[in-house]
Protein backbone atom coordinates (compact mmCIF):
# COMPACT_ATOMS: atom_id res chain seq x y z
CA UNK A 1 0.00 0.00 0.00
CA UNK A 2 2.74 2.44 0.70
CA UNK A 3 4.24 1.60 -2.55
CA UNK A 4 0.95 1.50 -4.81
CA UNK A 5 -0.76 4.17 -3.03
CA UNK A 6 2.25 6.81 -1.21
CA UNK A 7 0.38 6.43 2.40
CA UNK A 8 3.49 7.49 3.54
CA UNK A 9 4.11 10.26 1.05
CA UNK A 10 2.85 13.12 3.67
CA UNK A 11 3.44 16.36 4.84
CA UNK A 12 2.76 15.85 8.39
CA UNK A 13 1.96 12.13 8.80
CA UNK A 14 0.90 13.44 12.68
CA UNK A 15 -1.70 15.63 10.63
CA UNK A 16 -4.28 13.53 9.37
CA UNK A 17 -6.67 15.19 6.85
CA UNK A 18 -7.44 18.19 9.25
CA UNK A 19 -10.88 17.74 9.30
CA UNK A 20 -11.41 16.68 13.23
CA UNK A 21 -9.78 19.77 14.28
CA UNK A 22 -11.52 21.93 11.73
CA UNK A 23 -14.80 20.26 13.06
CA UNK A 24 -13.50 21.42 16.91
CA UNK A 25 -12.60 24.56 16.00
CA UNK A 26 -15.89 24.83 14.15
CA UNK A 27 -17.73 23.59 17.29
CA UNK A 28 -15.97 25.79 19.58
CA UNK A 29 -16.54 28.74 18.09
CA UNK A 30 -20.06 28.05 18.11
CA UNK A 31 -20.37 27.74 21.71
CA UNK A 32 -18.43 30.54 22.68
CA UNK A 33 -20.63 32.81 20.67
CA UNK A 34 -23.77 31.31 22.51
CA UNK A 35 -22.34 31.89 25.75
CA UNK A 36 -21.64 35.29 25.19
CA UNK A 37 -24.49 35.69 23.71
CA UNK A 38 -26.01 34.53 27.08
CA UNK A 39 -24.30 36.44 28.80
CA UNK A 40 -25.24 39.35 26.95
CA UNK A 41 -28.88 38.52 27.90
CA UNK A 42 -28.13 38.97 31.91
CA UNK A 43 -26.86 35.23 32.60
CA UNK A 44 -28.42 31.78 31.74
CA UNK A 45 -31.35 32.46 34.91
CA UNK A 46 -32.22 35.45 32.60
CA UNK A 47 -32.09 33.99 29.57
CA UNK A 48 -34.20 30.58 30.36
CA UNK A 49 -36.95 33.19 32.21
CA UNK A 50 -37.05 35.42 29.51
CA UNK A 51 -37.49 32.42 26.41
CA UNK A 52 -34.04 33.22 24.61
CA UNK A 53 -32.82 29.29 25.47
CA UNK A 54 -36.15 27.97 24.72
CA UNK A 55 -36.59 30.01 21.21
CA UNK A 56 -32.69 28.78 20.18
CA UNK A 57 -33.94 24.94 20.99
CA UNK A 58 -37.56 25.37 19.27
CA UNK A 59 -35.67 26.53 16.15
CA UNK A 60 -32.83 24.46 15.96
CA UNK A 61 -35.58 20.96 16.87
CA UNK A 62 -37.54 22.57 14.07
CA UNK A 63 -35.03 22.48 11.65
CA UNK A 64 -33.76 18.99 12.66
CA UNK A 65 -37.55 17.63 12.37
CA UNK A 66 -37.57 18.59 8.67
CA UNK A 67 -34.67 17.10 7.83
CA UNK A 68 -36.13 13.85 9.68
CA UNK A 69 -39.40 13.82 8.18
CA UNK A 70 -38.01 13.56 4.77
CA UNK A 71 -35.55 11.49 6.06
CA UNK A 72 -32.59 13.51 5.14
CA UNK A 73 -31.32 12.36 8.46
CA UNK A 74 -32.35 8.60 7.92
CA UNK A 75 -32.88 6.74 11.16
CA UNK A 76 -31.95 3.30 10.57
CA UNK A 77 -34.53 0.66 11.46
CA UNK A 78 -37.13 3.62 12.04
CA UNK A 79 -37.14 6.17 8.78
CA UNK A 80 -34.92 3.62 7.02
CA UNK A 81 -34.87 -0.32 6.87
CA UNK A 82 -37.58 -0.58 9.27
CA UNK A 83 -38.97 -3.87 10.33
CA UNK A 84 -42.37 -3.75 11.46
CA UNK A 85 -42.64 -7.27 12.48
CA UNK A 86 -39.90 -7.19 14.91
CA UNK A 87 -40.93 -8.17 18.94
CA UNK A 88 -40.72 -4.59 20.47
CA UNK A 89 -38.39 -4.28 23.71
CA UNK A 90 -40.48 -5.10 27.06
CA UNK A 91 -38.13 -3.94 30.01
CA UNK A 92 -39.63 -1.24 33.12
CA UNK A 93 -39.42 2.09 32.11
CA UNK A 94 -36.22 4.01 33.39
CA UNK A 95 -36.65 6.33 36.43
CA UNK A 96 -37.52 9.59 35.08
CA UNK A 97 -35.77 11.90 38.00
CA UNK A 98 -37.49 15.10 36.58
CA UNK A 99 -40.87 14.07 36.60
CA UNK A 100 -41.69 16.06 39.26
CA UNK A 101 -40.38 19.03 38.61
CA UNK A 102 -41.99 21.87 37.72
CA UNK A 103 -41.86 23.89 33.95
CA UNK A 104 -38.44 23.33 32.46
CA UNK A 105 -36.99 22.94 28.99
CA UNK A 106 -39.14 20.19 26.51
CA UNK A 107 -38.13 17.16 26.17
CA UNK A 108 -38.21 15.76 22.46
CA UNK A 109 -36.69 12.55 20.92
CA UNK A 110 -35.90 11.87 17.47
CA UNK A 111 -37.96 9.34 16.25
CA UNK A 112 -41.14 10.78 18.16
CA UNK A 113 -42.81 11.28 14.87
CA UNK A 114 -42.32 8.10 13.46
CA UNK A 115 -42.75 6.74 16.28
CA UNK A 116 -46.74 7.30 16.76
CA UNK A 117 -47.29 5.81 13.08
CA UNK A 118 -46.14 2.73 13.81
CA UNK A 119 -48.03 3.34 17.27
CA UNK A 120 -50.91 3.87 15.13
CA UNK A 121 -50.36 0.75 13.12
CA UNK A 122 -49.70 -1.80 16.06
CA UNK A 123 -53.34 -0.25 17.46
CA UNK A 124 -54.47 -0.91 14.31
CA UNK A 125 -52.95 -4.23 14.30
CA UNK A 126 -54.28 -5.45 17.80
CA UNK A 127 -57.44 -4.32 16.90
CA UNK A 128 -58.45 -5.82 13.43
CA UNK A 129 -55.90 -8.42 12.86
CA UNK A 130 -53.48 -7.33 10.45
CA UNK A 131 -51.74 -4.16 9.86
CA UNK A 132 -53.13 -1.17 7.02
CA UNK A 133 -51.48 -2.45 3.44
CA UNK A 134 -49.93 -0.82 0.75
CA UNK A 135 -50.48 -2.87 -2.72
CA UNK A 136 -47.30 -2.13 -4.64
CA UNK A 137 -48.06 -2.21 -8.77
CA UNK A 138 -44.85 -2.53 -10.22
CA UNK A 139 -44.43 -2.90 -13.89
CA UNK A 140 -42.56 -4.43 -16.17
CA UNK A 141 -39.61 -6.79 -15.89
CA UNK A 142 -37.18 -6.52 -12.18
CA UNK A 143 -34.69 -4.40 -13.92
CA UNK A 144 -36.99 -1.68 -14.75
CA UNK A 145 -39.00 -1.65 -11.11
CA UNK A 146 -36.76 -3.28 -8.39
CA UNK A 147 -35.23 0.29 -7.20
CA UNK A 148 -38.19 1.46 -7.11
CA UNK A 149 -39.92 -1.33 -5.35
CA UNK A 150 -37.32 -0.77 -2.63
CA UNK A 151 -37.97 2.29 -1.91
CA UNK A 152 -41.67 2.20 -1.64
CA UNK A 153 -41.16 -1.04 0.38
CA UNK A 154 -38.93 1.16 2.90
CA UNK A 155 -40.60 4.24 3.03
CA UNK A 156 -44.60 2.80 3.67
CA UNK A 157 -42.89 0.38 6.25
CA UNK A 158 -41.73 3.33 7.95
CA UNK A 159 -45.22 4.42 8.71
CA UNK A 160 -45.91 0.55 9.79
CA UNK A 161 -47.48 0.09 6.07
CA UNK A 162 -47.42 -2.98 5.08
CA UNK A 163 -46.21 -3.71 1.31
CA UNK A 164 -48.05 -6.04 -0.55
CA UNK A 165 -45.84 -7.02 -3.61
CA UNK A 166 -47.98 -10.05 -5.54
CA UNK A 167 -48.14 -10.75 -8.11
CA UNK A 168 -44.50 -9.23 -9.40
CA UNK A 169 -45.46 -7.12 -11.74
CA UNK A 170 -48.81 -6.17 -12.85
CA UNK A 171 -50.35 -4.10 -16.23
CA UNK A 172 -53.99 -2.27 -17.07
CA UNK A 173 -55.70 -5.77 -17.74
CA UNK A 174 -54.66 -7.69 -14.21
CA UNK A 175 -53.92 -4.83 -11.65
CA UNK A 176 -57.33 -4.14 -10.39
CA UNK A 177 -57.51 -7.96 -9.99
CA UNK A 178 -54.35 -8.08 -7.59
CA UNK A 179 -55.13 -5.14 -5.63
CA UNK A 180 -58.45 -6.37 -4.54
CA UNK A 181 -56.74 -9.80 -3.51
CA UNK A 182 -54.02 -8.02 -1.78
CA UNK A 183 -56.20 -6.34 0.97
CA UNK A 184 -54.89 -2.88 0.89
CA UNK A 185 -56.26 0.46 0.59
CA UNK A 186 -53.66 2.15 -1.41
CA UNK A 187 -51.39 1.15 -4.37
CA UNK A 188 -48.17 2.53 -5.08
CA UNK A 189 -46.70 2.83 -8.90
CA UNK A 190 -43.42 1.42 -9.13
CA UNK A 191 -41.18 1.32 -12.71
CA UNK A 192 -39.20 2.98 -14.72
CA UNK A 193 -39.73 6.71 -16.06
CA UNK A 194 -40.22 5.17 -19.69
CA UNK A 195 -42.67 2.65 -18.94
CA UNK A 196 -44.69 5.00 -16.76
CA UNK A 197 -45.31 6.91 -19.79
CA UNK A 198 -46.65 4.21 -21.21
CA UNK A 199 -48.52 2.22 -18.66
CA UNK A 200 -48.91 4.50 -15.62
CA UNK A 201 -52.43 6.46 -16.36
CA UNK A 202 -54.14 2.40 -17.89
CA UNK A 203 -52.73 0.79 -14.28
CA UNK A 204 -53.89 3.58 -12.12
CA UNK A 205 -57.07 3.82 -13.85
CA UNK A 206 -57.74 -0.21 -12.96
CA UNK A 207 -56.57 0.44 -9.37
CA UNK A 208 -58.96 3.49 -9.14
CA UNK A 209 -62.18 1.10 -10.12
CA UNK A 210 -61.14 -1.72 -8.11
CA UNK A 211 -61.27 0.84 -5.24
CA UNK A 212 -58.21 2.20 -4.23
CA UNK A 213 -58.56 5.55 -2.09
CA UNK A 214 -55.27 6.78 -3.13
CA UNK A 215 -52.89 5.96 -5.64
CA UNK A 216 -49.06 6.53 -5.32
CA UNK A 217 -46.43 7.05 -7.73
CA UNK A 218 -42.92 6.29 -6.51
CA UNK A 219 -40.97 9.13 -8.87
CA UNK A 220 -40.59 12.45 -9.27
CA UNK A 221 -44.09 14.28 -10.16
CA UNK A 222 -45.39 14.20 -13.43
CA UNK A 223 -48.62 14.36 -15.00
CA UNK A 224 -50.31 10.93 -14.99
CA UNK A 225 -53.92 10.54 -15.18
CA UNK A 226 -55.67 8.82 -11.93
CA UNK A 227 -52.16 9.06 -9.90
CA UNK A 228 -52.72 11.28 -6.88
CA UNK A 229 -49.75 11.84 -5.29
CA UNK A 230 -46.30 11.29 -5.91
CA UNK A 231 -43.56 9.76 -3.13
CA UNK A 232 -39.71 10.89 -3.59
CA UNK A 233 -36.47 10.59 -2.45
CA UNK A 234 -36.71 13.63 -0.31
CA UNK A 235 -40.60 13.98 0.07
CA UNK A 236 -42.06 14.61 3.50
CA UNK A 237 -42.28 11.03 4.55
CA UNK A 238 -44.42 11.47 8.02
CA UNK A 239 -46.90 13.73 6.26
CA UNK A 240 -47.40 10.92 3.30
CA UNK A 241 -47.50 8.41 5.85
CA UNK A 242 -49.73 10.40 8.27
CA UNK A 243 -52.41 11.14 5.33
CA UNK A 244 -52.12 7.24 3.89
CA UNK A 245 -53.74 6.41 7.44
CA UNK A 246 -55.69 8.97 8.09
CA UNK A 247 -57.38 8.08 4.90
CA UNK A 248 -57.29 4.41 5.58
CA UNK A 249 -58.97 5.11 8.89
CA UNK A 250 -55.86 4.34 11.08
CA UNK A 251 -56.88 5.47 14.52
Amino acid sequence: LMEESHLARVIDPAGGSWYVERLTDELAAAAWSFFQETERAGGLPAALRSGMVAERLAATWAARSAKLARRKEPVTGVSEFPLPSERPVERDPAPDPYADAPGGLPRVRRDEAFEALRARSDAHLAAAGARPKVFIAALGPAAAHTARVSFAVNLFGAGGIEAVHEPVSVDAETAAGAFTASGAGVACLCSSDALYAEQAAGVAGALKSAGAARVFLAGRPGEYADVDAYVFAGCDAVAVLTSVLDRMGVA
